[in-house]
Parts: C-alpha cells; sequence; structure tokens
C-alpha cells in the first residue's frame, strides 16, 4: 500500500516513499547505460550491422526516429495525464514496455538479419523509457516541500547514476568481460553480450517496484480515458496559444534545448573525441565513461543542497559555465593525463546541470499542469538534438579537425546559459505560478 497521497507543497510524502521514488532512477538507469550508451549500441555496430559504418548510421537514424517520437508524443500524453490526474498507471505501463522490449534484445544474434530486429526493439524500448520519466519526473513537485526540490531531485540524478554504474559493472563482470560468463554462455553466439538486455530489463522491473508499492500519486480526478484525451489535447492547443502566459515557462525551455542539445552532443561523441584525437583504445573508453559517470552522480548530489539555497537558476548558470570552461581547456590540451583530469572533473558539471533542470521545471509548471509542462520539457530535450550532431560533423569534415568539432559544443553551453539570464525565478517559491498560470506570478 502506498504511503499517504502527497499534498501540494509536498508534506504527505515520507522518507520512505521519497527514498522510493529515488529508486525508480536507480532502476531505469540501467537502460541507457548498458543498452543505448556503453554495451548493446557498440555489439550492434560491431557484430549485428554489416559493418560498422552501415551500423553507426542505422543506429543514429533509429535513435532520431525515437527521439521525434518522444518529442511529439510527450506532451500530448502529458495533457491527458494531467486531466486523470494519476500519474502512476502511466509509468507503469511505459515500464512495463520498456523491460518486456529489452528483454527481446536477447534474440538479436550477431547477424545483419536480425538488424531491423534490433533496431525496432531499441528505438520503442528508448521511446517507452523517455515517456515513462515524463510522468515521473511529474511527481517531483508533490513529493517534496518547495525548499527541498533541489535536494530530492539532486539526489534521484546521484542515485541514478550510481544504479547504472552499478548494473554495467555486473553485466561487464559478469557476461561481457567474464572469462568464463555466467550460466555458461556462448561466446561465439554472442550470448555473454546479448545477456546484458534481459539482466537490463530484470533490473529495471525489479528496482521500479519500491516506486509503485511505497511513493503516493496524487488522486485520480473521475475522468475517464476518452474524456481525459479530448480535455487533454484541448488544453495543450490552448496553452500552445497562451505561450505568452506561461513566458518564463517558455524561455526556460528554449535555454534548455541550447544547452540540453550541447549535453547530448558531448555524450555522443565523447569516446570518439578520445579515441581520434587522444588515442584511446576502447577499454580505456569504458573506464573513462564509468569514472565520468561517477563524477556527473557526485556532482548531481553534492549541488542538490546549492540548487535549494540559492535556486536552480544559478545551479545551472554554475553548471553550464563549468562544462563551457572545462570544455575549453579540452579541446586545446594534448596531454592524456589532463584529459582525464579535466575530462573528469567536466563530469562535476554534467549531473547538476541535469538535475536542477528538472527542479526548475517543477518548480515553473502550473501545478494542474504538470504533466503536461514535463512533457513539453521532454519535447525541449529533443526538438533540436540532431543541430548539435550535425553541427560537429559539419565542422570536423570542413576543418579537418576534431579539436573544432568539439569546440562548436561550447557554444550551445554558452548561448544556452545567455538565454537563461533571462529567466526569472517564482518571485513567491512555495507558489510557482498562479493556479490560471498568470504571468503575475513573475515580478
Amino acid at each position: 500500500m502506498a504511503d499517504a497521497v502527497p499534498q501540494e507543497d509536498g508534506r504527505g510524502a515520507s522518507p520512505r516513499a521519497l527514498l522510493s521514488w529515488c529508486l525508480y532512477d536507480w532502476a531505469n538507469s540501467a537502460f541507457p547505460t548498458v543498452i543505448t550508451t556503453f554495451v548493446f549500441a557498440a555489439y550492434f555496430t560491431r557484430a549485428v550491422a554489416a559493418d560498422e559504418v552501415a551500423g553507426t548510421s542505422q543506429w543514429g537514424a533509429a535513435m532520431s526516429l525515437s527521439g521525434l517520437a518522444i518529442a511529439l508524443a510527450g506532451p500530448v500524453l502529458g495533457a491527458i495525464a494531467d486531466r486523470g490526474g494519476r500519474r502512476k498507471p502511466w509509468i507503469a505501463a511505459f515500464t512495463a514496455l520498456c523491460v518486456a522490449l529489452t528483454a527481446l534484445l536477447w534474440f538479436a544474434r550477431p547477424d545483419p538479419s536480425f538488424a531491423l530486429y534490433t533496431l525496432v526493439l531499441v528505438a520503442s524500448a528508448n521511446f517507452a523509457f523517455e515517456m515513462g520519466g515524463v510522468f515521473y519526473n511529474a511527481m517531483l513537485p508533490g513529493l517534496a516541500a518547495e525548499g527541498r526540490l533541489g535536494r530530492l531531485s539532486g539526489w534521484a540524478w546521484g542515485v541514478g547514476y550510481a544504479g547504472g554504474l552499478a548494473c554495467l559493472v555486473v553485466a561487464l563482470v559478469g557476461f561481457v568481460q567474464a572469462e568464463n560468463p555466467l550460466f555458461g554462455l556462448d561466446r561465439d553466439a554472442a550470448e555473454h553480450v546479448r545477456a546484458t538486455a534481459p539482466l537490463v530489463a530484470l533490473w529495471f522491473a525489479l528496482f521500479s517496484l519500491p516506486l509503485f508499492l511505497w511513493t503516493p500519486d496524487v488522486p485520480a480526478t473521475g475522468v475517464g480515458l476518452i474524456e481525459a484525451a479530448r480535455r487533454g489535447v484541448a488544453t495543450l492547443a490552448g496553452t500552445l496559444r497562451r505561450v505568452g502566459e506561461y513566458r518564463m515557462v517558455a524561455r526556460f525551455l528554449l535555454a534548455h534545448m541550447i544547452y540540453a542539445d550541447g549535453l547530448n552532443t558531448l555524450f555522443a561523441f565523447g569516446g570518439i573525441y578520445a579515441a581520434g584525437t587522444f588515442g584511446m583504445e576502447f577499454a580505456d573508453i569504458i573506464v573513462f565513461g564509468i569514472g565520468l559517470n561517477v563524477t556527473a552522480g557526485l556532482g548531481a548530489a553534492l549541488f542538490a543542497w546549492a540548487d535549494d539555497a540559492v535556486g536552480p537558476k544559478r545551479t545551472i548558470l554554475v553548471a553550464v559555465a563549468g562544462l563551457a570552461g572545462f570544455g575549453a581547456v579540452l579541446v586545446l590540451i594534448d596531454s592524456v593525463t589532463l584529459f582525464w583530469i579535466f575530462g573528469l572533473g567536466l563530469g562535476v558539471f554534467v549531473g547538476p546541470a541535469q538535475a536542477a533542470s528538472r527542479s526548475f521545471m517543477a518548480r515553473l509548471a502550473p501545478p494542474h499542469l504538470r504533466a503536461e509542462m514535463f512533457g513539453l520539457y521532454a519535447l525541449a530535450g529533443k526538438a533540436t538534438a540532431f543541430v548539435g550532431p550535425a553541427l560537429l560533423a559539419w565542422v570536423t569534415a570542413a576543418s579537418g579537425s576534431q579539436r573544432w568539432g568539439m569546440a562548436t559544443i561550447l557554444g550551445f553551453f554558452v548561448i544556452g546559459g545567455l538565454l537563461l539570464l533571462a529567466v526569472k525565478e517564482p518571485a513567491n517559491r512555495r507558489d510557482p505560478v498562479t493556479p490560471q498560470g498568470s504571468p503575475g506570478a513573475f515580478p
């Protein structure tokens, strides 16, 4: 049975409920860490696809289509959920879908004939993963008091990094890099790599259970699904028509869209840059990626206090400034040792930029539009995801230098930070916006 229904100021959520909410971050982080970043993406390009060039192109296209679907569906489903009230049924549905699709990746044999099968499953699972996150994030404002939103978001993000790394370590030690993989798996058939998919599915399913058992949900409104869909779509259309009434939300989403594009491009090309410019081997890149996740998780947890003390806007500004500063050093240096030092240092600012963005959205979102606003937040994180990689690729090709290509990422951090300066934080931090979303809530 779940703990008490949360109040608007978050006083209804017990410590057990808050911990259970954070554990969902621990649970779902296994998917992006193992499947879309470190293990299965490399397995697809090297073993399933016809060759690495074709595999990279196919994987990128599939993830782009998945991102487009997320951008289109997030605001619509969020608006529908706002009319229905409850969040957990949506989270449960998308979690179950992601778990099932991920488990089916076990059958993705190292043969080009399984390429389409793998791409469809991964793209669909990624859609389910991201959509579950929309409704999970929308629970945040109702669980924590206004003065603790930053800590809850930051700690959960830190727990998420730890969970993703823990699952990755189990996958590497027990299966991928084990001389004798668990359960006597056949290395020649790539079973030791394919087994990481059902491992992630089991991990996600198991550690998400506390959220459904002990974290309270907002009550249902009593509106049926069809009527909720009708009202939700109408509300979303009205929100988009009256975007001027939510101008601070719109400004924040624009700023977030820019600096998030920089982060996404950094994640996508960081390993390529390490290999091409600094000559790092795959094993070293894996270790570096693990270290980067550790520092990002620590940064998210440590900056959580700053979020509540000085506000999420200042926290994000410090984070993007740190990303730009450390990133500038990384495109100038030649030493591998310095690359490790400043690369891991850069990670400290990655977590706070993500966690404080979530808490800022929670503070800005009108209470009656939270899921819809987090759907728009997901849209802002995906709408221009192609711009960063495209610009980096074009500059790299034109200049013949990976350094110049990577330098383009710095512009996204600088521009995003400058746009964020125009966003005013709520005047009354315990009442993010008026119930009607009036611009009068901001001075």
